[in-house]
């Protein structure tokens, strides 16, 4: 099973990015797929769940402003993020549910 995770970058409060994430080594369409994230000097922590089709859920903080989705032909999944807030500054992973690996992640920097 492979990730890599895309779309990261410097951004102000207030502002939007799309991550995307590119899985491979496995039965995509089939699997729920999550986001995870870890900031600086803490744990890492789930963000969000998209289930195959294509319903999600979201941690408390994001809720409202973070969008899953997915593209099974792609093999891909997405996070939207809008009105973002620097405690959203973190590494942003996503993963298969029940996998042990990871990707390198992408950085998330809201400052301004």
């Amino acid at each position: 099973e492979h990730f890599e995770e895309f779309g990261g970058g410097l951004v102000q409060p207030g502002g939007s990015l799309t991550l995307s994430c590119a899985a491979s080594g496995f039965p995509f369409s089939g699997e729920i797929m999550l986001w995870h994230r870890q900031a600086p000097e803490k744990a890492r922590e789930w963000v969000a769940t998209v289930f195959p089709g294509g319903a999600t859920f979201y941690t408390d903080s994001v809720k409202g402003r973070f969008t899953a989705s997915r593209d099974n032909d792609r093999n891909t999944v997405y996070l939207e993020m809008t009105n973002l807030r620097s405690e959203d500054t973190a590494v942003y992973y996503c993963q298969k549910d029940g996998s042990t690996a990871w990707g390198q992640g992408t950085q998330v920097t809201v400052s301004a």
